[in-house]
């Protein structure tokens, strides 16, 4: 069973290598990691370090989220890379590995993103709005940044006032 990697932990600090082959231990891993994602409250997304882990995967579904307004389901994405952001926005983020702050975060109000997909293809998702950001957020987690890297400055972090 998978558990959730909090601050210091230091994998959350490292960026994720590369997947240059996705086998059953990839494939397990990535099942597990939407299991985890699902079962946690609140959750709607998860990168490989947050599990300890330093392959460059993340999960992610916004669908059941109340701030989507574009949504492509359950999303497994592997390698991924941004090619295209728009201009910025800044709204509050929180995090599973930052369970008690939340913070005001600039990221790109739409953006692209390449990466693969489970079974190697290429896979390439346009998007805006709550899931632009939770793919931003994802993608910053291999890089080996937390949203709280991106808060501007101390005014810009918050205690969490409930954790769902």
């Amino acid at each position: 069973m998978l558990e959730v990697v909090t601050l210091p932990g230091e994998i959350l600090s490292r960026k994720a290598s590369q997947i240059a082959e996705i086998d059953d231990q990839i494939r397990d891993l990535a099942a597990s990691m939407v299991e985890l994602m699902y079962n946690s409250p609140g959750c709607v997304g998860l990168a490989a370090n947050q599990v300890g882990r330093s392959e460059s995967l993340f999960v992610l579904d916004v669908s059941s989220h109340k701030k989507t307004t574009t949504g492509h389901g359950l999303v497994v994405m592997l390698n991924p890379e941004l090619i295209h952001v728009s201009d910025l926005e800044t709204m509050r983020e929180g995090c599973m590995s930052v369970p008690d702050l939340t913070g005001d975060v600039k990221r790109a109000r739409s953006i692209v993103v390449r990466g693969q997909d489970l079974t190697g293809q290429a896979a390439v998702f346009e998007t805006d709005g709550f899931e632009a950001r939770a793919f931003q957020h994802e993608i910053d987690h291999l890089n080996g940044l937390l949203f709280i890297d991106r808060v501007d400055s101390p005014s810009g972090l918050h205690q969490r006032r409930r954790y769902l």
